[in-house]
């Protein structure tokens, strides 16, 4: 049972495309007529001087700019992985951006940088590197609407985002999400903690790492693959497999970080912060290991609930694994999205 509760917290996401990450460049991709322009990326300075990596999609040249929407990819991936839901977003114009958070993607500088936080307070880092974003955003687009999508670690982000700044965004969307119990929380961090103290902060510690993946996989036996669970879709299973910039272990402090943002997820006082005005899109496969099979997003939909927030769209795909963005059914996903962000500017 422990095993089972602490492997859900560990958050592995998913968005996919096959390219090659470091060979990235800013040239435009034209494709005349699709409402899609070109990609482009910068660089903002985050707090204490981390440099964050950000990807930005634009409509193309006559498509008239409805909304803007900030993605948070989930731990052990990167950023551009959400290419196709951002080409497919730009049709109907809405421009997209996604920073790769720090200890993922091209934030980090290197691999041994990859799976790490920060030495002292990483969730709540990379939380204000997506206010700093969103500002940056703001500031381009005084005139657009803001919608806040994060899907697993980034769900969990974005359900921080918005108790501390949810007055800042015109929706908020949670994908692959789940509401983890107290106790596995708790004990976790207890494990934690000791494992920071035994290997050290940015250091790999199996121990952790075995309780993190522990129930994953097993829903989904005979397994092909370690990430079987992630989507039905073998091919996407594939290309995040090579793709050397996902799957890397995450440092026992990055572990830590994790615990504390589900620990602080989890105090009514924090949660009461949210706008109840806010509109919040929560969707899952109820086959996704992270949200407990459908049964821990019930659980987030029932909380919001009796916290009084308002307007709450809620889905669960049949059959659907982790990667709702990236499930044989992607196209479903990505049509419901755009039509709840059409209702809502």
């Amino acid at each position: 049972m422990f095993t089972v509760c602490l492997s859900i917290i560990y958050l592995k996401s998913i968005s996919k495309n096959n390219f090659n990450y470091d060979k990235i460049s800013s040239k435009l991709f034209l494709n005349k007529g699709s409402g899609f322009v070109g990609h482009s990326y910068f660089n903002f300075q985050g707090e204490l001087g981390q440099e964050i990596f950000v990807n930005q999609w634009t409509p193309e040249e006559g498509v008239e700019l409805r909304g803007a929407i900030q993605i948070a990819h989930g731990a052990s991936e990167h950023s551009y992985r959400y290419n196709e839901i951002a080409q497919y977003l730009n049709q109907f114009g809405y421009i997209v951006y996604a920073n790769d958070h720090r200890g993922h993607g091209k934030t980090a500088t290197s691999e041994k940088e990859l799976g790490f936080f920060d030495y002292e307070d990483g969730w709540f880092k990379v939380v204000e590197d997506m206010h700093s974003l969103n500002e940056i955003i703001k500031s381009n687009h005084e005139e657009l609407p803001i919608f806040l999508m994060g899907h697993s670690m980034g769900s969990f982000l974005t359900r921080t985002y918005i108790t501390l700044y949810g007055k800042e965004l015109n929706g908020a969307i949670i994908s692959g999400t789940g509401q983890q119990p107290k106790i596995a929380i708790h004990t976790g961090k207890i494990i934690g903690k000791f494992e920071v103290n035994r290997v050290g902060v940015n250091k790999v510690s199996k121990l952790m790492q075995n309780l993190t993946f522990g129930g994953f996989n097993k829903k989904f036996r005979p397994n092909k693959t370690d990430f079987d669970w992630l989507t039905r879709d073998e091919k996407e299973v594939d290309k995040f497999i090579k793709d050397k910039r996902c799957g890397q272990d995450f440092t026992s402090g990055c572990i830590l970080d994790l615990l504390n943002g589900l620990s602080y997820l989890r105090d009514e006082k924090n949660m009461n912060r949210i706008p109840k005005e806010l509109p919040i899109f929560i969707f899952s496969g109820d086959k996704d290991p992270v949200g407990d099979m459908g049964k821990g997003v019930k659980k987030l939909r029932k909380q919001y609930e009796d916290l009084g927030i308002k307007d709450i769209q809620f889905k669960l795909y049949p059959e659907g694994r982790h990667e709702m963005l990236n499930e044989i059914n992607k196209q479903e996903v990505y049509e419901d999205i755009r039509s709840w962000l059409d209702r809502h500017l």
